[in-house]
């Protein structure tokens, strides 16, 4: 465990989170009152920094945007986050922005769409409640990850607090980054990103292997990323599922 000097994170979400949160150590679950102690929830917290744009603005002015022939929707994306983005110590800032960002980009308007009738608007709260704790990660532009929890490895961390096999676990992670499997959402979270500063990006392949996803900086090294990556996750995925709660329990 690599830390940094930092106050305990509290917050107050719109919404309740669900209270096997607690499962996981450092962090308190009550309502929607989240509170994180650095030093015993995160693998590596390096940075107590992180980019945020108002989620306001964002829809305003960047989610109603097309991209052209001249401009793609990355480049409107980056433009944004150049000149609207800030950065802030304010972890509770971040969870705000990010519950906005992804109460959006996981709405019950899509389940329609979507294609996989296993996918319930319980599933889509799992993942907004759980991406909304992954924005607290971090990727540094020379790659290296800086902040590193639990909700990092996402299967790991949904089956210890959703009492989810691997099987469904597995398929959320797979909604998750895949933008919902097409080019219409995968543009809708381009944008809907900036508000964190960033893109998503993952280290996982064509199917679940727990590799991750984290909000990086455009420019940020991909090649460090996935190095750094390799190194650390097979022990830290361990230690999640060291928290999961069996039947005789």
């Amino acid at each position: 465990m690599t830390t940094i000097d930092t106050a305990t994170i509290t917050v107050e979400l719109p919404d309740t989170f669900d209270p096997r949160w607690n499962r996981l150590p450092g962090i308190h679950v009550d309502g929607r009152s989240i509170t994180i102690d650095p030093a015993e929830y995160f693998f590596r917290f390096e940075s107590n920094t992180w980019i945020v744009a108002d989620w306001e603005l964002v829809k305003s002015q960047l989610l109603g945007v097309d991209e052209s022939t001249e401009s793609a929707v990355e480049q409107f994306a980056l433009d944004f986050i150049k000149q609207h983005s800030e950065s802030t110590s304010d972890a509770a800032r971040v969870l705000v922005t990010a519950y906005e960002v992804y109460a959006y980009l996981f709405r019950e308007e899509h389940l329609a769409g979507l294609g996989l009738p296993q996918i319930t608007a319980d599933h889509l709260r799992m993942l907004r409640e759980a991406a909304t704790l992954m924005a607290l990660n971090k990727v540094e532009l020379d790659g290296r990850i800086s902040n590193v929890g639990p909700c990092w490895f996402f299967p790991a961390a949904t089956s210890v607090v959703f009492d989810l096999d691997d099987e469904t676990g597995g398929m959320l992670d797979e909604v998750y980054h895949g933008g919902w499997f097409n080019e219409h959402r995968r543009i809708e979270s381009i944008k809907a990103h900036a508000a964190l500063g960033g893109r998503l990006v993952h280290g996982c392949q064509s199917v679940p292997d727990q590799s991750g996803g984290v909000v990086a900086p455009y420019g940020a090294s991909m090649a460090n990323f996935r190095d750094d990556l390799a190194e650390f996750k097979a022990g830290w995925i361990e230690q999640v599922y060291a928290h999961r709660v069996t039947a005789a329990e």
